[in-house]
């Protein structure tokens, strides 16, 4: 009877979409998502999996189809799953992390619904809570064009995805005690490749064909680099925008980023070594695959190939080679370059500056000296931290669920946040916490300036959007840097790195209504505080800006006990 139930409400969902969103196809996934034993680099751990996989399935669209995805949490404490370069058009409500979604509970099923509207690309999921990614969860997602839509390269023979990232051998609630405890992580243990240490996978290929590869950093502190020895790598894809086809021994890939390249197979037939490395580390980790032709005639042989390891200024020259291909068609038949992003009057200038305060003797990572925390703080939390306010009675038995923002904007529940409660550019004075929520008004366009005068690099995300990466450069930002901006070519994407005493500058379309998360991708950073939500605000209260609630949005804090709407 049960799965009889959540047939017919999976059918049901289908038919409210067909109402909103067309007559795109819709694919559906039941996912079981549980603990179980892992051992990526030799040694037990318990790790997060999906159906019994880690990674988890991967998820196969092509742009407009729509993705109902049943996710029933096993785990004994709560979980979400976002999905990172999804846009979530006009829904912010799927976009499952703590500023829109009340977790799944343990035992209990949620089912998103969400559309991959105008894209195509390669992205990837994770569960957003807590420290689980460092468990595994996470999975890659491919938008393919659809069949009528030109792409500006022959069908590859083979699509592989590669989601790599340093890994640690402690289990995410020991690394995430650490970081309650004000400390930083430690270096990392090993890097994996789809879940696997060195020498755990092999791609297999056939001489003189050419192969695409979709390659996404999933880790959790550290940029990679990725090269394939005796092969030359060509780009063509960055999150979702098709580039211009330029030829590279190598790639960074940093934090939460992703692109796809082209290798033909036009090597003696043997086995090569495929290598990912860490950057901008003292220690250098490795790990390795095997590139396996089909007619090989040997083993793999010769040194693992070099790569750079600590150089900034060859990986700030290769970021500023990212381009856009302004003839190619993107997930519309029209050139990518009939958007022209150069020329439209910026409404709203944001400066964000990131920072690594200490406060009440603990570590935490700030934003314009706003340390973000979590609405409805628990007790324990502001007993801990010393935050005034949080509570009225000196006792930590009870404590409340977090009311996420978007419900908080939704039901007019006053003292959950504050817009205005973090300013658009450096401050300057001390950090301090707060639940931090920056106003912005649908239909503006934004330049955003991220600032970094810390020694590492940083890589930055923002949900709901894609932006075009306009600039960077070493030393302080200054309105003069404009003069310099690239406005005619440069790549748009969803996440960017910012060099150690540097700036990167983007241009952003406020065209998504909602409550969109703009966080650290290192996950340490993100976690003690290196986040804000931006909120893109319409006043029509329209279907045509954003879709109305969804009936089975859970709620919980201070929105318990409140109505979504009506069947």
């Amino acid at each position: 009877m049960g799965e009889y139930r959540s047939i017919c409400s999976l059918l049901f969902l289908a038919l409210l979409l067909s109402s909103t969103h067309g007559e795109s196809p819709y694919r559906f996934y039941d996912w079981n998502v549980t603990y179980g034993d892992i051992y990526p680099l030799g040694v037990k751990q318990r790790g997060i999996l999906i159906n019994g996989q880690f990674p988890g399935p991967q998820i196969e669209s092509v742009t407009n189809d729509n993705l109902i995805v049943s996710v029933f949490n096993a785990l004994d404490e709560p979980l979400l799953i976002s999905w990172n370069g999804v846009q979530q058009r006009r829904n912010s409500w799927q976009d499952g992390v703590y500023g829109t979604n009340c977790p799944i509970p343990p035992g209990q099923n949620f089912t998103y619904v969400l559309q991959v509207k105008d894209q195509i690309g390669s992205y990837f999921y994770f569960p957003s809570l807590a420290l689980h990614k460092a468990a595994g969860g996470y999975g890659g997602i491919r938008i393919l064009s659809r069949p009528r839509i030109p792409v500006p390269f022959p069908p590859p023979a083979g699509d592989f995805t590669l989601l790599a990232g340093d890994w640690f051998k402690q289990n995410h609630t020991d690394l995430k005690a650490i970081l309650d405890g004000g400390h930083d992580l430690p270096f990392p243990d090993g890097l994996l490749i789809n879940g696997r240490g060195s020498n755990g996978n092999t791609f297999t290929v056939d001489q003189g064909k050419t192969y695409r590869f979709r390659i996404s950093n999933v880790g959790l502190t550290t940029s990679i680099n990725f090269r394939i020895q005796g092969h030359k790598l060509l780009l063509v894809e960055v999150e979702g925008t098709h580039s211009l086809q330029n030829t590279y021994d190598s790639l960074d890939i940093h934090l939460g980023q992703s692109l796809s390249v082209l290798v033909t197979a036009d090597q003696p037939p043997q086995d090569y070594i495929m290598v990912f490395s860490t950057r901008f580390t003292s220690q250098i980790l490795t790990s390795t695959a095997t590139l396996h032709y089909s007619n090989s005639a040997g083993s793999v042989s010769g040194a693992i190939p070099g790569g750079p390891t600590t150089q900034i200024d060859w990986s700030l020259e290769q970021a500023r080679s990212f381009r856009r291909n302004l003839t190619a068609s993107g997930p519309r038949p029209n050139p990518q370059g009939s958007y022209h992003y150069g020329l439209i009057n910026v409404t709203h200038t944001m400066r964000l500056a990131n920072s690594a305060p200490i406060i009440n003797g603990k570590q935490r990572y700030a934003v314009n000296s706003v340390s973000f925390i979590p609405a409805d703080t628990p007790l324990k939390l502001a007993d801990y931290f010393k935050i005034s306010g949080r509570y009225a009675v000196n006792s930590v038995s009870f404590i409340p669920a977090d009311t996420p923002l978007k419900l908080a904007d939704y039901f007019k529940i006053s003292g959950v946040f504050s817009l205005g409660s973090i300013q658009d550019s450096p401050t300057g004075g001390g950090a301090y916490l707060q639940t931090s929520v920056m106003a912005a008004d649908f239909r503006g366009y934004a330049e955003v300036v991220f600032e970094n005068e810390e020694d590492s690099v940083q890589s930055w995300h923002i949900d709901g959007h894609n932006f075009f990466v306009v600039g960077m450069d070493g030393g302080q930002w200054s309105p003069e840097a404009r003069l310099r901006y690239n406005l005619r070519d440069t790549i748009s994407r969803c996440t960017v790195q910012v060099y150690p005493k540097s700036w990167t500058a983007v241009y952003m379309p406020l065209d998504n209504v909602g409550m969109w998360n703009i966080r650290s991708e290192n996950w340490a950073r993100q976690y003690l505080g290196q986040q804000l939500y931006l909120r893109v605000y319409s006043p029509a209260n329209s279907w045509r800006d954003e879709y109305p609630i969804p009936k089975n949005t859970l709620l919980c804090g201070r929105a318990l006990g409140r109505r979504t709407r009506p069947l």
